[in-house]
């Protein structure tokens, strides 16, 4: 059964219109996404490689947990059922720290136009890696990696399959915000 994702104007408002997930990327319809960034009071960050069958950016390592908005569902009821889906971790909107809207406008070779508001958050991952349950369809692997080897991730941006090379910006903007809270344990 296919999704139906809400459609917005070039600003983010919704226009009251939805469509199937397959015209959405066709038509280059503006729609939003949520990203959800698991990291540990200790300075690790969780990411997943997408799976090798995903039609965008295959194998690549990059946010924890992502996925579009359903018609009709809220901003956080899309991130805890990604989360649930592909991690097989239960959340709550509580949990949940808002760190900002990307904007994430491209194109890819084989036609699809994806024009997305990223609605990015982080959440202090609890569990231990092992305890995750990747959904083989969305998630090929998880990996926790440290301050350090994120922050060298993103100096060599665009090598050995990590990130997005164009959202560099996006990357640094989560970083900060997961620096801040590592730095102020009282707010985790």
């Amino acid at each position: 059964m296919e999704e139906f994702i809400d459609i917005m104007t070039n600003d983010g408002i919704p226009t009251g219109k939805f469509c199937p997930k397959s015209e959405i990327h066709a038509k280059g319809h503006f729609h939003n996404t949520v990203h959800v960034w698991f990291y540990t009071a200790n300075g690790q960050i969780l990411l997943a490689q997408r799976a090798a069958s995903k039609t965008i950016c295959p194998l690549l390592w990059d946010v924890s947990v992502a996925g579009h908005v359903d018609a009709g569902e809220t901003l956080e009821e899309a991130a805890i059922r990604e989360v649930k889906e592909e991690i097989s971790l239960d959340i709550t909107e509580n949990d949940l720290e808002k760190i900002g809207v990307f904007e994430c406008f491209q194109s890819y070779p084989n036609g699809i136009l994806d024009n997305e508001f990223h609605h990015t958050y982080i959440v202090i991952l609890k569990k231990d890696l092992n305890s995750l349950i990747p959904q083989k369809d969305e998630v090929e692997d998880l990996k926790m990696v440290t301050i350090n080897e994120f922050s060298g991730i993103l100096e060599n941006i665009g090598t050995h399959n990590h990130f997005v090379p164009s959202n560099k910006a996006y990357y640094q903007m989560v970083l900060k915000a997961i620096l801040k809270r590592i730095n102020r344990p009282e707010l985790n």
